[in-house]
């Protein structure tokens, strides 16, 4: 059997046109992403408002938020805005991934990629909200009870926005852990059995990792160790479904023959 090579100007000119493609899809999604920070700016106050909720429910009656250099207010805003306005244009965003990824897929990875796709991202946003509403209430109630007459809390508003972020992150990230086991397992680095006989360090090691991003805490330590094992529990159901590559291309060369 003949192997046929490509002509080199044939694959310059793929590469030149799948890199303007990119542009032009990463142009389309900015621009998106700039028309939900324009929408969101006028706003600013209420959204950091709303943000700040669980601190300030925490926060003792002389207390509030200050800042302490001229541009941190402007800026903390600005930065609130901008995360607004990319979570408003995230069905953009991924319409435009999507249309740039899926021609060079097939039709059966097409059927599974988009699925998972629309899960991580709903996971990313469901660990979000649960470390919102949840932990952050928890949290910062603790961190705010050692303010007494001697000590009083006032958190700038730059520090708040970045440890927010942190554990939001954080805790997105770790509801990621169905996607992560699926994935392992389809590209045949890990198995279902060998994954099982991990539970133990597992379990240890999601406390110790609770135990470094979140407040120093039992709660909160408690309210992410715990779900990440539970997760990590659930990749291994999620990934009985799953079929190896190997294994998947000897079946697509078995029907093919």
């Amino acid at each position: 059997m003949t192997r046929t090579v490509a002509d080199p100007g044939e694959q310059s000119d793929t590469l030149v046109g799948h890199l303007l493609e990119l542009k032009s899809r990463m142009t389309r999604a900015l621009a998106g992403v700039l028309v939900g920070f324009l929408a969101a700016y006028p706003f600013k106050e209420r959204i950091f408002s709303f943000f700040i909720e669980p601190m300030t429910r925490a926060l003792p009656e002389r207390s509030s938020f200050i800042f302490t250099n001229p541009g941190e207010a402007f800026f903390t805003y600005l930065k609130i805005s901008l995360l607004t306005g990319f979570l408003l244009a995230i069905p953009v965003v991924l319409y435009q991934f999507w249309a740039f990824v899926a021609p060079g897929l097939y039709k059966n990875e097409r059927r599974v990629f988009f699925p998972v796709l629309i899960l991580s991202i709903f996971l990313f946003l469901f660990g979000a909200a649960f470390s919102f509403f949840l932990v952050f209430p928890l949290a910062f109630q603790f961190l705010v009870s050692f303010a007494n007459e001697e000590i009083m809390a006032m958190p700038t508003m730059k520090e708040y926005l970045g440890f927010s972020l942190t554990l939001i992150l954080a805790f997105g990230a770790s509801f990621e852990i169905p996607i992560v086991c699926m994935a392992l397992v389809r590209l045949g680095m890990v198995t279902v059995e060998g994954m099982r006989a991990k539970r133990r360090y597992v379990f240890a090691g999601a406390f110790i990792l609770a135990a470094l991003i979140t407040p120093p805490d039992i709660i909160s330590q408690v309210l992410l160790g715990f779900p990440v094992w539970l997760l990590y529990e659930l990749g291994i159901v999620l990934s009985r479904y799953v079929t190896p590559q190997e294994a998947a291309d000897s079946e697509s060369a078995e029907e093919e023959s």
